[in-house]
């Protein structure tokens, strides 16, 4: 095993820049930036690296050869914003892509997810499925891939038919695309209730999945002899059985659920032949299963562990060694598996933590580990602060896991300090060990910044999340309310200087601690926060129907069933405006469509009616999760001198 230093001599074509620059103090404007550095990707030969580089003037796919040390490809991508990219083959980089525009013949703009290849030899980008040409115009999430036929030259995509959805003759169904050139064929044909396809490795579809929003019947069918059986059926109105892909052998389907025994996630194995189900493999006593690691054609080699910081298992001995060998190197650290060659001989792993902003390393083979590059060259691992873990007991009982974020200044005597309470968005996420942006802009400006991992929360098991349904405003609330009195009393933080900042959900907590316990902070900043609950289940409702899974899962989230409007009101800061008695900060997007902007529109009017303080700051351009530098930084910047204003 070779020892990761923290004294590095990065490959100079990737990362060049900030070994030359003597690097000041970093400012709100470092931290608000977007890693200027990102999704690094490996060929499958290990030849070759391509990274996407970002500043305010500058959105680039960059491909670099590792034997020559030179930039085989620098290709400006405009405005478009990848979520992520990978190499098909050694000439074709897939990029999977999110863009916020109008659709011609639609009210709105729309966030149309799609895929785009881009070849390095002609250096063309060429989009894949294209609404209105052969399938249906104005649909969404066409970046799917379920597969990529064995001669490379055809990925498997699903998609809506040019047909519209809500008549009785669409289908959503899997299409043979092209890499090469413009030729769209049908490869399968769906249903109106299928949500989803794997394919064998020919590239032919082996798989479907349903769901039915209107009966709740999910069923999964698989092809047998030519012909398609159903295989399992289960009447929910939620799915509780997560399928996410096949086994190296294309004899069983994989799915993550509930495990009773230890009450958090488990991969479990469907038999393709019989629907026999081989429950429990690999369930991990203490974590959840939160992800899997497979490959394009969705073949399964393991498994991701919830956590503060993520944990792996894989089916190969060898390969899992090697994982935690890595690992190892990096303790108390967030490791991610970044990209891998198809025999795994070549892994890019991306840590962040206490002691590593956004490092990339390059590992192949029993070669020494390579520092490829950092995707924030703007601040240095001496300027992180640093990230703590404690626990602390709810008033009944309930034991809630915290991460703390500490001011590097006052990391030596943690005592009386003003602090931040930043809880999570979601509800059913967590926070991990890692470079939070606006954690690290808060603390770097003297704050402690808390991040208790109330009940609702994922990751901490199916009880811990199951007890947040039906408690926002409540029992949810009080966890986050117990961590500024468990602090208190320790002595680490002045209860006299306390502000709550939060993003989507942790928006609508911001708020519900301004309405609910006014006495308890000195200011609220509410990120796309929700404030009217009424309003906020209808538009979920007029988004995905009466009849959908998501509404589904709204009522039960909000209310566990009581959807009352009585009982939303009871739940809404909106309603509760005149209680407030700390000043308010609300930021919303104007391309927000997760949480719809009036939400923030509405907590505006309603505590200017009743003579509070507030202002809004309206992010012109940006999407539900602040993807824009410039944008973000503003978010950052007018959030951090709201709360100095008042944490005097």
């Amino acid at each position: 095993m070779f020892l990761i230093k923290r004294i590095f001599k990065p490959l100079f074509f990737l990362f060049f820049v900030a070994s030359s620059i003597a690097i000041a103090s970093p400012t709100l404007n470092d931290y608000g930036a977007l890693p200027s550095m990102q999704m690094v990707a490996i060929s499958p030969s290990g030849e070759s690296i391509a990274y996407r580089k970002v500043t305010d003037s500058q959105n680039t796919i960059i491909v670099t050869s590792i034997s020559q040390k030179k930039n085989l490809l620098a290709i400006d991508i405009a405005k478009l914003e990848p979520q992520s990219i990978y190499f098909l083959n050694e000439n074709q980089i897939m990029l999977i892509v999110s863009e916020y525009q109008r659709v011609q013949g639609f009210l709105g703009k729309f966030d149309l997810s799609t895929a785009f290849v881009l070849n390095i030899d002609d250096k063309k980008i060429r989009q894949l499925l294209i609404p209105g040409d052969k399938i249906l115009a104005g649909q969404t999430g066409l970046g799917k891939v379920a597969g990529i036929t064995p001669d490379g030259k055809y990925a498997l995509m699903p998609a809506w038919s040019d047909v519209d959805f809500r008549f009785p003759d669409s289908s959503y169904n899997l299409y043979k695309v092209n890499l090469t050139r413009n030729q769209v064929t049908m490869a399968k044909e769906g249903r109106q209730t299928t949500a989803a396809f794997f394919v064998d490795p020919q590239g032919d579809a082996l798989v479907m999945e349903d769901y039915n929003n209107r009966t709740n019947e999910h069923k999964i069918l698989s092809k047998q002899n030519g012909k398609w059986i159903e295989i399992f059926t289960e009447s929910t109105p939620i799915r509780n059985k997560d399928f996410v892909g096949l086994t190296a052998d294309f004899k069983s389907l994989v799915f993550l659920d509930r495990d009773e025994k230890t009450d958090h996630t488990s991969y479990n194995l469907m038999a393709l032949a019989d629907g026999v189900i081989t429950k429990s493999i690999f369930a991990k006593e203490g974590a959840d299963i939160e992800g899997i690691i497979r490959d394009s054609q969705h073949v399964v080699y393991g498994v991701r562990y919830s956590g503060f910081v993520p944990s792996y298992k894989f089916f190969d001995p060898a390969l899992d060694q090697r994982i935690k060998d890595i690992l190892a190197q990096f303790p108390e650290q967030a490791v991610s598996l970044n990209d891998w060659s198809p025999d795994w001989k070549h892994i890019t792993v991306h840590v962040e933590g206490s002691s590593y902003v956004s490092d990339y390393f390059l590992f192949s083979g029993d070669q020494k580990p390579v520092f490829l590059t950092t995707g924030r060259p703007q601040i240095k691992a001496e300027d992180i602060n640093p990230l703590g873990k404690i626990a602390y007991t709810a008033r009944d009982g309930l034991k809630i896991p915290t991460l703390i974020t500490i001011p590097r200044t006052k990391a030596a005597e943690l005592k009386n300090l003003p602090v931040v309470i930043y809880p999570h968005g979601g509800p059913e996420y967590h926070d991990t060990i890692g470079f939070d942006y606006f954690a690290q802009a808060l603390a770097s400006e003297g704050y402690l910044v808390i991040q208790p991992q109330f009940r609702g929360s994922s990751g901490f098991g199916f009880k811990h999340r199951d007890a947040g349904y039906g408690e926002w405003g409540k029992k949810m609330q009080d966890d986050i309310t117990d961590a500024v009195k468990f602090f208190s009393a320790k002595g680490i933080i002045d209860p006299k200087r306390v502000c709550i900042v939060g993003a989507s959900y942790g928006g609508y907590a911001a708020l519900a601690g301004g309405a609910f316990t006014p006495d308890t902070y000195k200011c609220v900043v509410s990120i796309n926060g929700i404030s009217h609950m009424n309003s906020f289940l209808s538009y979920e409702k007029n988004r995905n129907g009466k009849d959908s899974e998501a509404f589904s899962y709204w009522k039960l989230q909000l209310a566990n069933g009581d959807v009352s409007s009585e009982f939303l009101e009871q739940i809404s800061p909106f309603k509760f405006a005149k209680q407030f008695t700390a000043p308010v900060l609300l930021i919303n997007s104007e391309n927000d469509k997760t949480v719809e902007p009036e939400q923030s529109v509405k907590m505006l009017k309603a505590l200017q009616q009743n003579n509070k303080s507030v202002q809004l700051i309206t992010l012109e351009g940006d999407d539900h999760y602040l993807e824009k530098g410039v944008t973000r930084t503003q978010a950052v910047t007018e959030a951090v001198k709201f709360v100095k204003a008042n944490l005097k």
